[in-house]
């Protein structure tokens, strides 16, 4: 007999910050067999999550079934993988078929991540998700205690992590070649974001299963300029441009410099709207002292012109980057590429012994710890961290103050009103 998934039955089961650990009893244990076929769920799988699966997909994976609540943005994933079972709603695919799958890809909108790698968790499936992890800070947090309890693999998707550049700049910024770094620009370029809420209501097209995309979030008239991309610059629905490629170049930042839960983060940009992110904003974080590193101020830029410091340090444009400004000179760092500067200061720099090893792959980190439990390089402990970071610059700019973090609690301890951004309310959902 079908379950009937009320919101209570699903916090029950799934939902987060639910007491109850259920595991299924069928799962592929990380380090059961290297040989064992992993057999996989996508969840969201249209545009991203068709990129996702095709990589994932190869000698000893089985893509056994197919989640999408639009039937059009899933057709080339259903057609390719024609043998997999078929779903809109992803509470009834992982409950009919909780013995047949080991782990899930999740490439959803931002506010259906957590309801769904939460849920797949508790039944003990290995998770990968798109970033940024979640929706907002309570749910992040939540992603990586699950994931912690129920001893699963999981992978964030910020695939830049296993570029062999990338990790060359981290190793120089640890091996002190810079001397210590009290500040750091993070920039990312383009002027996407801003909207009214469109006041026609067109009709739901009848591939699209409308209150299923909604989920969790307060239900509103379908419109086109929501999906299956503007999602991404509405706030009920996605986290803005900070969250879209901000946190992929902010992951340089974070991993280099080991980077905990800021101290203070405060935030600018155009008049706020209360229901889509600006097309520009500057936000500072404060960070403590950790382990051998200096207090840090880290200010995040989503802006074409990037941070004045480089124009003041006669810097190339670049459209993202990261500058590391050291004591003894300053590291540029971009996807694929890094420079030292002064240059005439660093001519005969080599690079130090190399501490990072190199990827096999972002996927294939994911894969492989599956089925042998090798460790990967960004799963949810590290990827809460980061996502809790850029989400809470969201938060200060929205409330329009410099919130004292708490990390602890999970508070801004100065500013109540941050409160239903950090824990976002879930609307009643039902099937």
């Amino acid at each position: 007999m079908q379950k009937r998934w009320t919101r209570r039955a699903f916090l029950r089961s799934a939902a987060l910050g639910s007491g109850a650990l259920w595991l299924s009893r069928g799962r592929l244990t990380a380090g059961e067999s290297p040989n064992e076929r992993l057999n996989i769920a996508g969840i969201g799988v249209g545009g991203r999550g068709e990129a996702n699966l095709s990589i994932v997909h190869r000698e000893g994976v089985r893509i056994v079934a197919l989640c999408d609540v639009d039937d059009e943005r899933g057709a080339a994933a259903f057609k390719q993988y024609s043998w997999a079972k078929k779903y809109r709603d992803f509470r009834r695919m992982l409950d009919e078929i909780e013995k047949d799958m080991d782990a899930v890809v999740v490439s959803t909108p931002d506010h259906t991540h957590a309801p769904a790698s939460v849920m797949a968790m508790k039944m003990g499936k290995h998770c990968y998700c798109e970033k940024p992890l979640a929706h907002c800070v309570y749910e992040a947090r939540a992603m990586a205690e699950v994931a912690l309890k129920a001893k699963v693999v999981t992978q964030i998707g910020t695939q830049h992590h296993a570029n062999e550049k990338t990790r060359q700049a981290v190793e120089i910024v640890r091996c002190g070649a810079i001397g210590p770094i009290r500040g750091c620009h993070v920039w990312i370029g383009g002027k996407r974001g801003g909207g009214e809420r469109p006041k026609d209501t067109p009709p739901v097209p009848p591939h699209l299963d409308w209150d299923l995309w909604l989920g969790p979030r307060p239900y509103r008239p379908y419109h086109p300029v929501y999906a299956p991309y503007g999602w991404r610059f509405w706030w009920d629905f996605g986290t803005g441009e900070t969250g879209n490629n901000g946190v992929h170049i902010m992951d340089f930042a974070v991993w280099a410099l080991r980077l905990g839960p800021p101290l203070t983060t405060e935030a600018e940009g155009p008049p706020v709207h209360p229901e889509t992110s600006p097309t520009w904003m500057h936000v500072r974080h404060t960070f403590p002292a950790r382990g051998d590193m200096v207090p840090l101020t880290l200010d995040f830029y989503h802006m074409d012109e990037g941070p004045p410091a480089l124009r003041e340090h006669g810097i190339p444009h670049a459209e993202s980057g990261v500058l590391f400004m050291g004591e003894k000179g300053i590291l540029f760092a971009t996807y694929g590429s890094w420079k030292l500067y002064p240059e005439e200061n660093f001519a005969d720099f080599k690079l130090p012994a190399q501490t990072i090893p190199k990827s096999i792959g972002h996927h294939e980190e994911w894969i492989q710890a599956c089925k042998t439990g090798k460790p990967t390089s960004c799963p949810f402990d590290y990827a809460s961290g980061l996502t809790e970071t850029v989400l809470l610059g969201n938060v200060a700019y929205r409330v329009g103050e410099k919130l004292q973090w708490d990390a602890k609690s999970m508070k801004a301890t100065n500013c109540p009103a941050a409160e239903p951004y950090i824990h976002e309310p879930y609307r009643e959902w039902m099937l």
